[in-house]
């Protein structure tokens, strides 16, 4: 190695040693997080830091655990998202690659040359070659390095797009099944109103027939009863719908879960006391509000990125080769001797001075997404926190409710029956048990549908407060089945084996990659 080339050397190590990082460094934004929620102390509601992880299991039903477990092996929204992620894990293999020497070529080449007669040649003869070059531009600027920032926070985006998605998920499977069994239970009584109104409309008919009693009280109890029976045909239309529903959330076809449905019946039953934690834990638990805090991050590494194009580029290049053959005595094996090798390597530069524009104009373009990425993460915060607090006031409300509608269904089942007596004993006409049944129907109804939607109101609370996603290491995103199928395709390495990244990467080393 010559002198120059030594020195070439050297001063490219120490570019790359003193080398700086251009752009503006990531700042979290600021964001107003209430200190506390607006009705706590509500009764049945602590702050204790709540169970979420798998939060479902507060209603103590092995159909519905079964069904969920189901929902997040084989639902397929979510083996998307897991794609997802396996797809930003391998895009930040490519920017972690772009690090290193960018071109890395072998060639070769054999090649029979006939000249013609003009140029004085006797004879054709064979050329030889064989040789390697590569090229290395320095990222003096930290071009490169902000591309494996932006590609690292789009990585952990993505895991925060999926566990968004498994937190959805799990909210819609327990939803569902809610409606379900409210559907089911609201069919029941539907059913059991029936017999009492046609039991009802069976008195008024004999009273009729015997002269005790009018037209009227028979075509009313019979107006009633067919009211009635109509509500089935649309109730059981929307049970069937609610049960293909969850099919499709469990990734199956519709049908399939009422085998699993009929080991159990009746609405969830909710706890009593349900710990909410803090707004803070809330914002620390949501996976949307940490999706959007890494994409404000990539969006700051691409500031950089652009901004460094600004400056001149200082690439090193070198090729070694080679090289026979001839109109001569030249043959193959002179290939291989010391006559035949030839090399270069030296130093290049380029700069895009006289650009008119279109470099700043870039980096404005990636500074307006940028701080469209901050302004988004402090949106997402505001209605992460005013989802949670609507959750939390329709939850208390319904559960409210559902204590003065159950004494509304005591008095109602009591009204019915001795509006019922009265009217047999001829004490009373016909209107007060026809009041009384349509009252006891409607009280009813609502109850039930009460009792669901306390239900979906507590999911709603759950899902607000970011629970549903388990934090541990290793987790694989996509089923086994798929898998299989990918790595029957391509060569995917070890990104299948662990494809959640540690959360504390403070060491300045971005996630390992598979070459």
């Amino acid at each position: 190695m010559t002198g120059a080339v030594r020195l070439f050397v050297v001063g490219v190590a120490s570019l790359v040693l003193t080398a700086c990082v251009v752009g503006p460094e990531f700042v979290r934004p600021e964001a107003p997080v209430p200190f506390a929620w607006t009705q706590e102390g509500a009764d049945g509601l602590a702050t204790q830091p709540p169970q979420l992880k798998e939060w479902w299991r507060v209603f103590e039903d092995p159909v519905l655990d079964e069904l969920v477990d189901t929902a997040r092996r084989n639902n397929n929204t979510l083996e998307i998202a897991g794609l997802r992620v396996l797809e930003a894990r391998a895009q930040l293999g490519i920017a972690v690659g772009s690090q290193y020497p960018q071109a890395q070529l072998l060639a070769g080449d054999a090649t029979y040359v006939s000249p013609a007669e003009t140029t004085g040649a006797s004879q054709g003869f064979w050329s030889y070659g064989l040789g390697a070059s590569a090229s290395w531009e320095i990222d003096f600027w930290g071009r490169f390095r902000r591309g494996v920032e932006s590609a690292d926070a789009a990585f952990l985006a993505s895991i925060a797009a999926y566990d968004q998605a498994l937190v959805l998920l799990t909210g819609a499977v327990v939803t569902a099944y809610a409606t379900v069994r409210s559907l089911e239970e609201q069919l029941r009584i539907a059913r059991d109103n029936v017999v009492i109104q046609q039991r009802s409309y069976d008195i008024a008919e004999v009273l009729f027939r015997n002269g005790a009693d009018s037209e009227l009280d028979v075509q009313q109890a019979r107006t009633l009863l067919l009211s009635t029976q109509a509500t089935i045909p649309a109730l059981e239309t929307s049970l069937k719908q609610a049960r293909n529903a969850l099919s499709v959330l469990l990734g199956q076809t519709p049908g399939s879960v009422t085998d699993l449905l009929a080991r159990g019946q009746g609405i969830p039953g909710v706890p009593e006391d349900i710990s909410i934690g803090l707004p803070a834990d809330m914002l620390r638990r949501r996976p949307d509000v940490r999706q959007a805090e890494m994409q404000a991050m990539a969006a700051n590494a691409l500031v950089g990125l652009a901004a460094a194009d600004l400056y001149p580029s200082f690439s090193l290049a070198g090729s070694i080769g080679v090289a026979a053959g001839g109109s001569g005595d030249s043959d193959f094996g002179d290939l291989f001797g010391s006559d035949a090798i030839s090399w270069s390597v030296g130093p290049s530069f380029v700069w895009p001075f006289l650009n008119y524009g279109r470099i700043k104009n870039n980096i404005r373009v990636q500074d307006a997404r940028l701080q469209q990425a901050l302004v988004n993460y402090q949106e997402v915060v505001l209605q992460a926190a005013r989802e949670a607090e609507d959750a939390i006031a329709a939850f208390v409300g319904t559960r409210q409710q559902s204590t003065i509608l159950a004494k509304t269904v005591e008095s109602a089942i009591r009204s019915n029956e001795l509006s019922t007596l009265r009217y047999q004993e001829g004490f009373s006409d016909y209107e007060r048990v026809l009041n009384a049944q349509q009252a006891l129907f409607s009280q009813q109804t609502r109850f039930v549908a009460n009792q669901g939607d306390t239900v979906r109101t507590l999911v709603d609370l759950y899902t607000a407060l970011g629970g549903g996603w388990p934090d541990q290491e290793g987790r694989a995103y996509i089923s086994r089945r798929t898998r299989e199928a990918m790595e029957q395709r391509t060569d995917w390495g070890g990104l299948m084996d662990d494809t959640a990244p540690r959360e504390d990467n403070d060491d300045g080393r971005f996630r390992e990659v598979d070459w």
